[in-house]
């Protein structure tokens, strides 16, 4: 009786664990969940011609015991082997509901005081927006925010994405996310008879 009497309170305390977190959530006027990314959105750079402006997100629903919360934009459909970070921004305060729109620039002092925004794959901290290779197909960017255990994390703006992400996976209470599309096709061949008059 005792050994059914567990089972029963271990489910419902899964039970209830999914839906605290499912209950925690991630929306934005500017980006949707399987929908073209703008060219708002898009790096200034590489061969892009975007505005490199991050999206504003809202959160809302975070565990309860979140002491601080981070963001970050990924490509796992880079040609890299390892993907790639376009946007790695952490000790968000815990009463912080979202980021603004172009927080993601360190220059427009939009993101909290007390935030770090470390290096991205582009070499440098900041949002740095979508720019895959042309012909690649589409590649998902996946903009995720991490409710944590932890008031500060203890790494600097120097910080690579893949140690970022190893101390914000460490301390995760709940993550929210939305995966947002882009491509760049191939622009078609002129035929061989063409020519500019």
């Amino acid at each position: 009786m005792r050994t059914v009497s567990t089972i029963t309170l271990t489910l419902l305390l899964l039970a209830s664990t999914v839906q605290a977190d499912q209950s925690f959530q991630l929306t934005s006027p500017d980006i949707k969940t399987g929908t073209l990314l703008d060219k708002t959105q898009v790096f200034n750079g590489f061969g892009c011609n975007g505005g490199n402006i991050s999206p504003q997100l809202n959160w809302s629903g975070a565990p309860k015991n979140t002491k601080s919360f981070a963001v970050t934009v990924f490509d796992p459909d880079a040609p890299t082997g390892s993907g790639w970070w376009h946007w790695v921004i952490f000790n968000i305060p815990a009463d912080a509901v979202g980021l603004a729109r172009n927080a993601g620039s360190p220059t427009s002092h939009l993101a909290p005081e007390s935030s770090i925004q470390s290096r991205t794959d582009f070499g440098s901290a900041g949002f740095g927006g979508a720019c895959p290779p042309k012909g690649h197909g589409k590649h998902r960017y996946q903009f995720k925010v991490f409710a944590l255990d932890a008031e500060r994390l203890d790494i600097g703006p120097d910080s690579s994405g893949a140690l970022a992400g190893y101390y914000i996976n460490a301390h995760q209470l709940g993550v929210a996310e939305i995966e947002a599309i882009y491509e760049r096709p191939v622009s078609p061949e002129p035929p061989a008879n063409f020519s500019v008059k």
